[in-house]
């Protein structure tokens, strides 16, 4: 597939926002029920959060618009939400991006009233809010990866790993950034969110690898012989029955050298797992702002590479005829 830059960044973007939301939701959780040894999160810390995850969704929501024909008909993707996860990706994402505002507008207002008790453990109302924008960030973690796993003819993509690393990659960015917005706001969190965002960005490493050793393996289900029904052993293509590009030259085929390819296969685990681990170990042990800052540029930066590899290694059945000559 020729990747389009608009849902690279509309993926990386949103997924960063996610993660981000989930580590301070995390760590309101733990502060909550008393995991982080009586230490609380700041109140700026959840504000500032919030700002930065709607301002990743906002970034996110705006690059979208880039890949559509008729902008002014985005909303009518929704309608067919029975059938198609694209529709609801669409209906999630800004259910997600509303809930997680209310969630921060609580902290910003001062507005968190005890709804019940637990014992000694004081359940707020935003905890529940939060609980609900978490939800939703699954959700749509889910919609995002499976609007292309659900693609059965493109066999890289028909996978469940597609979910997962969308899931897993999306986390790593989002607590690799609460690190560095811990470490902004002088919060003790640093360490709790540094050691998790190791944790899942290590686990995003395998399963990254796993499904790129799965894909150099894969056969092909669809040959010339089964797109047009002969049963012949050897059907060769000698023209291509065209005398100019057209879209199908274009769009379904990234136009890059088998250098190009292999270069950025060998670049985006290194700019996604390698270096964000290492900067991520010296920045949580040195409390380090612009360490911690530096891993999540470069992890971000690393995802962008990770994303364009895996739209361009997707091999679509047209491309038989199309890209054969």
């Amino acid at each position: 597939m020729n990747p389009a830059f608009s849902v690279i960044f509309l993926t990386t973007l949103i997924g960063a926002g996610q993660g981000l939301f989930l580590a301070l939701y995390t760590g309101q959780v733990y502060g909550t029920f008393g995991i982080l040894g009586g230490q609380l999160p700041p109140v700026n810390l959840y504000v500032n959060g919030t700002f930065i995850v709607m301002l990743l969704m906002g970034l996110g929501l705006f690059a979208s618009f880039f890949h559509l024909g008729r902008p002014e008909r985005a909303w009518r993707a929704a309608t067919m939400w029975r059938t198609s996860w694209l529709a609801r990706e669409v209906i999630v994402l800004p259910a997600f991006s509303g809930a997680a505002m209310v969630w921060g507008a609580l902290y910003y207002f001062g507005i968190d009233p005890v709804l019940v008790v637990l014992g000694t453990v004081n359940i707020h109302l935003s905890l529940v809010v939060g609980f609900v924008a978490t939800i939703l960030a699954f959700l749509l973690y889910l919609c995002t990866g499976m609007i292309y796993a659900a693609v059965k003819f493109i066999q890289e993509w028909a996978s469940p790993l597609t979910v997962v690393n969308y899931l897993l990659l999306g986390s790593a960015s989002g607590f690799t950034l609460a690190a560095a917005l811990a470490a902004s706001q002088y919060s003790g969190l640093v360490m709790f969110f540094a050691m998790w965002a190791i944790i899942i960005t290590l686990i995003g490493f395998a399963t990254r690898m796993y499904s790129l050793r799965r894909n150099a393996r894969l056969k092909r289900k669809t040959t010339a012989c089964t797109a047009i029904g002969v049963r012949h052993p050897k059907i060769t293509q000698i023209s291509q029955g065209a005398m100019g590009g057209s879209f199908n030259t274009r769009e379904f085929f990234h136009h890059q050298s088998p250098q190009v390819i292999k270069a950025i296969k060998l670049s985006f685990p290194i700019a996604v797992f390698v270096i964000p681990v290492t900067l991520l170990v010296i920045g949580w042990s040195n409390d380090s702002l612009v360490l911690l800052s530096l891993a999540f540029v470069v992890q971000y930066l690393g995802l962008l590479l990770e994303r364009w590899f895996f739209f361009a290694q997707a091999w679509h059945p047209q491309n038989i005829y199309y890209a054969a000559t």
